[in-house]
């Protein structure tokens, strides 16, 4: 089955996904639909010099764009790029569908097309952190700002899953975030889901904070939406704030601009660690078929990524792992 793709996802479609799974289709000789305003697609396939046989195109002439209100916006608009996109999937005509568009409406078009896993109560969103020693998986980050303890146990089972499938770790560690590693840390939802995952279907090695996380001391980190939020959120403005006074200080003068030359493999290496379009997308986890999200700000090496991910996703029989698992817990 080929890979869908929606064209109309990305701050800049669709230029970054023409030329994303133009690199795509080199690497993994794999068909990719795309789908989304045709007409659009095959003018800017022609201004990239794209030959327009290299793809099919499914009409899709409705957007949901970044700034609109997902639920809103998905039942204003039933014949936009992800809900004709999903429907691909469901219909059995792809195995995945990609998309950098708006995450709210991936998720209500998912959930609406494909529903959830049977016995998944809510659907996680999930994001790749890196570490000192690897990287982590971190959900919930916002698609659930009140959870119940039960809601964090099935999150804790399905990060563990990704994560085996994501970083090829058997067994990886959970943990629960929490303003302190002590049992007895934390608000009452910590408290009551660190006493569910003790006893729980995955390796739960108790609270961490945001250090353990950092130091690659865990491999999922497990939490509500709203704190995984501002967790994202204010890891991404502490990265941006180092960036930004590096670089002034740096360029400084002549004698730090010579010391930040001599120091560019070190500044390589932390880019190649911290960077996004690596990864390229994050699969909205608990959904009853494969829907992956990457960021708005994705180019055509993040939206590649993507396609790759989404491949070795479906290779790997994630779904079904997830539903065999999900089934397992809840017995």
């Amino acid at each position: 089955m080929a890979i869908i793709l929606d064209a109309m996802g990305s701050d800049n479609y669709p230029k970054p996904e023409i030329l994303g799974a133009c690199d795509a289709k080199k690497e993994l000789g794999e068909d990719i639909i795309l789908v989304g305003d045709k007409k659009l697609i095959r003018e800017e396939m022609v201004r990239l010099g794209v030959d327009e046989n290299q793809f099919q195109v499914v009409d899709a002439p409705e957007i949901v764009e970044m700034w609109e209100k997902p639920v809103e916006a998905a039942r204003k608009k039933p014949n936009n790029s992800m809900a004709v996109g999903i429907r691909l999937v469901k219909d059995g005509i792809g195995s995945a569908f990609v998309t950098a568009g708006n995450t709210g409406g991936a998720m209500f078009n998912g959930l609406r097309v494909l529903g959830r896993i049977k016995g998944v109560q809510r659907t996680p969103l999930s994001v790749i952190f890196p570490t000192r020693k690897g990287k982590c998986i971190v959900l919930d980050i916002g698609a659930n700002a009140d959870c119940r303890p039960d809601f964090l146990v099935q999150f804790a089972i399905m990060g563990s899953i990704y994560a085996n499938f994501i970083n090829n770790i058997d067994n990886p560690r959970v943990g629960l975030m929490s303003n302190g590693e002590e049992p007895g840390k934390g608000n009452q939802l910590v408290q009551d889901t660190y006493k569910l995952l003790e006893n729980g279907p995955v390796n739960f090695i108790g609270n961490v904070e945001p250090k353990e996380l950092f130091n690659g001391e865990v491999d999922v980190v497990v939490t509500d939406g709203f704190t995984g939020n501002v967790l994202v959120k204010g890891s991404e403005a502490i990265s941006k704030f180092m960036v930004d006074i590096l670089k002034e200080s740096l360029m400084g003068s002549v004698r730090t601009k010579i010391g930040a030359l001599l120091a560019k493999p070190a500044f390589d290496k932390l880019k190649a660690i911290v960077d996004p379009s690596a990864v390229g997308a994050a699969p909205l986890l608990g959904l009853d078929g494969l829907v992956l999200v990457g960021h708005g700000r994705s180019d055509a090496r993040a939206i590649k990524s993507s396609l790759v991910l989404a491949k070795e996703a479906t290779e790997s029989g994630l779904i079904e792992k997830m539903r065999a698992e999900i089934s397992a817990a809840l017995d």
